[in-house]
């Protein structure tokens, strides 16, 4: 293992390696990708990339197969090879965290244009989450954030509309949620449950985030309680599924029995 690493980081195939070429190679274009090329540079073309690594046409296309599939590089017909861009990370069920702060963790700055922020009747779905009757006044918050100057996700929040008196003063484009509602309202946040799934975009979602119809994005649901067990807040969020991957911690504990999973599968053929 040793002696392989070595040969990668001299940035050249082991002919020695019982690793194939082809993993050698996508391993030596992740270290390019992640110190050399800028997200949306163009990578060498396939016989460059086999003159400069001594390898054929077949392995070049092989090891570029798999980074496609790892979401590292796009290829264009016609046009080229070129880095993918970064994704970035959530932690899904880690910790109940906002948006904001999940981002601002990571050195990162999260950008918000607030699309909507008005009381509305509640319709059933936020109704039924926020333990309402349908019709109840509501706080409906839309953003559409961006990471990078990107757009990245589109978020519909819904909040009790006695939750915190002032919130509709509020500026949100470049503020937490959750540290307004702590740090200013005294809501005590606790816990919180999040569902993820792929769907199509509609044609709303598709022009928010610069994607085309029915091109495949991840629908968060999640619900958040305070700490007397009363829901405070329902969101929807459509992230684009090319510039996000959740992040999931699992542990397995033999002790507990009947346990509720944190995934869920559903099969509704």
């Amino acid at each position: 293992m040793r002696a392989i690493l070595g040969a990668m980081l001299g940035g050249r195939i082991d002919r020695r390696s019982p690793l194939p070429y082809y993993a050698q190679l996508k391993q030596l274009l992740v270290e390019r990708l992640e110190t050399e090329i800028e997200p949306g540079g163009r990578l060498p073309g396939e016989m460059t990339l086999c003159e400069e690594y001594g390898v054929s046409r077949t392995v070049v296309r092989q090891a570029l197969d798999e980074l496609e599939a790892d979401g590292r590089i796009v290829r264009r017909k016609g046009q080229g090879t070129f880095a993918a861009a970064r994704k970035t990370d959530e932690a899904l069920f880690q910790s109940l965290t906002g948006l904001y702060e999940d981002v601002q963790a990571r050195g990162e700055v999260l950008r918000s244009r607030v699309l909507a922020f008005a009381p509305i009747p509640a319709p059933a779905e936020v109704a039924a989450a926020l333990e309402l009757d349908e019709g109840d006044p509501v706080i409906h918050l839309e953003r559409l954030r961006y990471v990078g100057g990107e757009p990245w996700v589109l978020t519909r929040t819904y909040l009790p509309a006695d939750i915190a008196p002032g919130l509709l003063e509020e500026d949100f484009a470049e503020q937490s949620l959750y540290g307004v509602l702590e740090g200013r309202y005294g809501v005590e946040l606790d816990h919180g449950r999040r569902f993820v799934e792929a769907v199509p975009a509609s044609p709303a979602v598709a022009e928010a985030l610069g994607l085309r119809p029915r091109d495949p994005v991840l629908l968060l649901h999640s619900t958040a309680w305070d700490v007397t067990g009363r829901p405070v807040e329902f969101f929807v969020a459509y992230h684009r599924g090319d510039r996000s991957r959740f992040q999931v911690s699992l542990r397995r504990h033999r002790e507990r029995q009947g346990a509720v999973p944190s995934m869920l599968v559903h099969d509704d053929h």
